[in-house]
């Protein structure tokens, strides 16, 4: 039976398809594990929802085609990551905003950080290069605060606090190391200045070495001051093309959150 379906090089590949295109294929392992679970796309930490989402199949398409129309040539500039950046330029950030939740956002950066290890893997191996294990991560900002409350809470018994607390930081280590992320919903305003300090860390590192972002938020670019301070937000608008969302929730159909 094959595999097609459940490879995101599948679009790219001469063998999807073919005899040989089963979970035996050693780039369907490299990219999905032996177990359809890891390898790249699972050291992504992408969220279960949308497995095997990219910027041809991805449901929120048909409902924001000016968004798509901007995120496509976007991809395409990711080949830079094998090229001298002074030369072929910076690989800039996305900054995917809609007032409402459910438009597509989460959806569009799930798509775009397969396309970055789509195009990691395959540019790797023309140029008998090594690709790494880690090219990309998903940073779910909303999960990742509540990993630090659940250590920061008062009388937390040791067994519990710690785990947390080291899932804690190696998830911002993999953030600020990855050389492309997903930071999605930054606009948090509930947060405690502790975290808020974390999250700014985060995003100040990945700016200060110019590593592509794509962020998403219900906060308007503009607006990012009244959640982080006014230089950080001015850095982070220098970066970043804004990409707006239309419409009002879809949540509740499949992998369009």
């Amino acid at each position: 039976m094959s595999h097609a379906k459940n490879c995101i090089l599948s679009e790219s590949c001469t063998l999807a398809d073919s005899s040989k295109c089963n979970t035996r294929c050693p780039s369907f392992i490299a990219c999905h594990g032996y177990n359809g679970l890891g390898g790249r796309v699972g050291a992504a930490n992408v969220p279960a929802d949308y497995s095997g989402v990219t910027l041809a199949n991805s449901p929120a398409r048909a409902g924001q085609e000016a968004a798509y129309k901007l995120a496509e040539p976007y991809a395409q500039t990711f080949a830079r990551q094998f090229g001298d950046a002074a030369a072929n330029g910076r690989i800039k950030s996305l900054y995917l905003y809609s007032e409402s939740p459910g438009t597509g956002k989460t959806t569009t950066a799930a798509a775009l950080i397969h396309e970055w290890i789509i195009r990691h893997y395959i540019g790797s191996l023309q140029r008998n290069g090594q690709p790494l294990e880690r090219p990309a991560y998903f940073l779910d900002v909303n999960a990742w605060q509540t990993l630090f409350l659940g250590f920061n809470r008062a009388h937390v018994p040791t067994e519990t606090a710690e785990p947390l607390a080291a899932e804690y930081y190696a998830m911002e280590q993999r953030t600020k190391s990855a050389p492309f992320a997903v930071l999605d919903d930054i606009g948090v305003r509930s947060a405690s200045e502790a975290f808020r300090a974390d999250l700014h860390s985060v995003v100040n590192h990945r700016v200060a070495n110019g590593l592509p972002t794509v962020y998403t938020s219900n906060v308007m670019l503009a607006e990012l001051a009244q959640v982080f301070d006014a230089r950080l937000a001015d850095r982070i608008r220098e970066q970043c093309v804004e990409i707006s969302f239309i419409g009002e929730s879809k949540r509740g159909l499949r992998k369009t959150a």
